[in-house]
């Protein structure tokens, strides 16, 4: 069974339409990042709010930037001297 409206019911407004012909501008993700305590890392993260101003084609550029700070940032982690590990005891050459 259906209900029927009441006569003195308003009759329904349809939405707006949107202009879909044209693509929505850049829009900020607002996704928060919280400091690392690393300054590199951090730097790197934070050049991530640059796509926010960007279109899409603009994003890869940016993301692979990103991704460039943060294998850099892990490469250099090798590179500080640390304690040596253990003697290996097969290391003996003669």
């Amino acid at each position: 069974m259906s209900e029927a409206m009441p006569e003195d019911a308003p009759p329904e407004v349809p939405e707006p339409a949107t202009d879909t012909s044209q693509p929505a501008g850049p829009r900020p993700l607002g996704v928060e990042r919280a400091p690392t305590g690393h300054d590199a890392v951090d730097a790197a993260l934070a050049r991530l709010a640059d796509a926010d101003d960007l279109d899409v084609g603009g994003h890869p550029e940016v993301y692979e930037d990103v991704h460039q700070g943060l294998r850099d940032a892990l490469g250099a982690l090798d590179q500080r001297p640390g304690p040596q590990g253990p003697p290996r005891p097969y290391d003996h050459r003669s």
